[in-house]
């Protein structure tokens, strides 16, 4: 069968607003309009999406799978569409995501001398996407940080960041020049599996307020520097990869003039050496930045992605 996306998109604001009354309001449609499309819709995937009574609307199981699959239909759908729009405009561009703490400004400018007719548009990975927009068409390119699924990409190593402890200033560890994981056995650790926080600024709060620790990447504690923090290495941790990665079928052109010019410029032996700044074993930050803006909803995930964001993106 073919997917009707209109009748999409109006299953879409019924299971965000729970409610036909207010999803047709947010829709522009009359009520009964809405009923009947979705009525219709049913029919046509053969399965009840939702279960209604005098007073609420409720997502069944099939309801519940096409809602978490929705958003990557319409994604790569929405992202089809704007580079059709481009292309028939004459427009190139390049999309480059970037995972929180990494910096890829310098590899950008060196395309952009090369390449001055090609726009780049950059994109903040937040810490559950990872690799996600290279998949669902969204960026073209990325600079990762390990571990992610590298099936379907093409990867180049680009360098390993150390990870640092951070805690509060009023730890009792916090005046030490540097720690081992020894150090931290019993110490309350913040990470997907104890409590999930929907963004670094949100865990750095919690982290501030006495709530736990957490170890993250050195460039992720440099991007989130703030006066009630201390970031110390912990000496025996393994280090952490970072790469350069796009689609394995779409590396031609502008994508391939880009990984060439971006791996010469980001790996330590290039032009520059931007993944973090030089090793110290104390840091002590001050102001947030804005490497991973706050998300109000967090996605769910399976054990083995949860892990990978612990180790990954400090989340």
């Amino acid at each position: 069968m073919d997917l009707d996306l209109r009748k999409l998109r109006y299953f879409l604001a019924v299971a965000e607003h729970r409610h036909f009354g207010r999803a047709a309001q947010a829709l522009f449609i009359a009520q009964p309009v809405l009923s009947r499309q979705i009525r219709a819709f049913e029919q046509e995937l053969g399965a009840e999406l939702f279960t209604r009574t005098t007073r609420s609307v409720e997502l069944t199981p099939a309801g519940q799978q096409l809602y978490d699959e929705a958003p990557r239909i319409t994604t790569v759908v929405d992202t089809a569409l704007r580079r059709v729009h481009e292309a028939g405009r004459g427009e190139r561009r390049l999309v480059v995501a970037f995972s929180p703490g990494l910096h890829v400004s310098d590899a950008i400018r060196a395309y952009t001398a090369r390449h001055p007719e090609i726009a780049i548009d950059v994109f903040p990975l937040r810490w559950w996407e990872r690799d996600a927009p290279l998949r669902d068409g969204r960026a073209h390119v990325g600079y990762l940080r390990h571990p992610f699924d590298e099936a379907g990409l093409h990867t180049v190593p680009v360098g390993r960041e150390t990870k640092v402890a951070c805690l509060p200033v009023s730890h009792p560890l916090a005046g030490r020049p540097a720690l081992t994981s020894a150090d931290l056995e019993g110490e309350p650790v913040l990470d997907v599996r104890t409590r999930r926080t929907s963004s670094l600024e949100e865990k750095f709060e919690l982290i501030a307020s006495g709530q736990g620790i957490a170890l993250v990447p050195r460039s992720v504690a440099a991007s989130y520097r703030r006066p009630d923090l201390v970031y110390l290495t912990v000496t025996d941790a393994p280090p952490v990869g970072t790469c350069l990665a796009a689609p394995e079928d779409n590396r031609a052109g502008p994508v391939r003039d880009f990984l060439d010019i971006a791996t010469a410029i980001l790996r330590p032996d290039g032009a520059a050496d931007t993944r973090e700044p030089p090793s110290r074993p104390r840091v002590v930050g001050v102001v947030a930045g804005k490497a991973a803006p706050p998300q109000a909803q967090e996605q769910d995930r399976h054990d083995a992605g949860q892990a990978a964001a612990d180790h990954g993106h400090g989340g």
